[in-house]
């Protein structure tokens, strides 16, 4: 694989592989809470709502077409999550709804109350935050043993964290998704694939917890740090993560020679 990262647009593949996920490890977490996924079509809405323990519940995109407001105001009014169907941004981002119910709601709650504080044109610091996390945010769940790890990845150590401390992931580091674009672009895995690090403490144990439990707990914790809006305002937050240096996520990371590429495994630029 060409080791230069390019910047081009990003196409998904065209048709549903049920295999892309199925094999991958990145997606092993869906695996585990869904279930292999059908070879042969496009998981139904009938079939996400039956995943989707809410009040909350999914529509055709029509729906919102149809109707005219705004995506995040249509949301809210109707409590209902518009779908486009046999699309892979819009089926990650049920998976997710269906993972973080709580937290998804809270987003689409904020993003209302700086709508109604800013109007639409203008998006809001917060806005954007909430945006960059929904999209590209990936968290980092830390034990106490693994503490280190955040201030590692923070300044972009990232061998120190991905090569000589790597005995640590899924010990007591435990990376989760929650941001369906990178779900998204995993289908088709690139150099130069870039997350967004959300810093979370947990505790003992957590890395060996079924995937229930975890994301139960996360969805929990996340409402509750994101209300007080310090989280995501937080510099420390949301800071980069190549997300297929995460060990087992990528086959070649198996060689620590894959993390030489500094033009993926980018140093930290120090201010003057």
């Amino acid at each position: 694989m060409n080791q230069k990262t390019e910047k081009t647009r990003f196409t998904p593949p065209l048709d549903w592989q049920a295999d892309i996920i199925n094999t991958n490890p990145i997606f092993s977490a869906l695996c585990q809470k869904f279930g292999d996924f059908n070879p042969d079509t496009w998981p139904s809405l009938p079939t996400l709502n039956q995943w989707f323990i809410s009040d909350y519940s999914f529509v055709a995109n029509d729906k919102l077409l149809d109707d005219g407001r705004y995506y995040e105001n249509f949301i809210y009014a109707t409590k209902t999550i518009p779908c486009r169907e046999n699309n892979w941004h819009d089926f990650f981002g049920a998976l997710i709804w269906c993972l973080f119910p709580n937290t998804k709601a809270l987003l689409n709650q904020l993003h209302i109350a700086e709508i109604n504080l800013h109007g639409l044109k203008k998006r809001s610091l917060l806005r954007n935050k909430l945006t960059l996390f929904d999209e590209c945010g990936v968290i980092i769940c830390l034990e106490p043993s693994a503490q280190q790890h955040a201030e590692l990845l923070r300044t972009q150590q990232w061998q120190q964290s991905f090569v000589q401390q790597r005995a640590d992931w899924w010990q007591g580091v435990k990376p989760v998704i929650f941001g369906h674009a990178m779900y998204e672009m995993a289908t088709k895995p690139f150099i130069g694939l870039t997350a967004k690090c959300l810093f979370v403490d947990v505790p003992t144990g957590f890395s060996h917890w079924n995937e229930t439990d975890t994301y139960s707990f996360l969805d929990q914790i996340l409402c509750k740090q994101i209300a007080n809006y310090g989280m995501l305002y937080d510099k420390q937050q949301l800071t980069p993560l190549p997300l297929l240096g995460v060990p087992t996520w990528y086959s070649e990371n198996d060689n620590a020679s894959f993390y030489n590429n500094s033009d993926y495994f980018r140093p930290l630029r120090r201010r003057q």
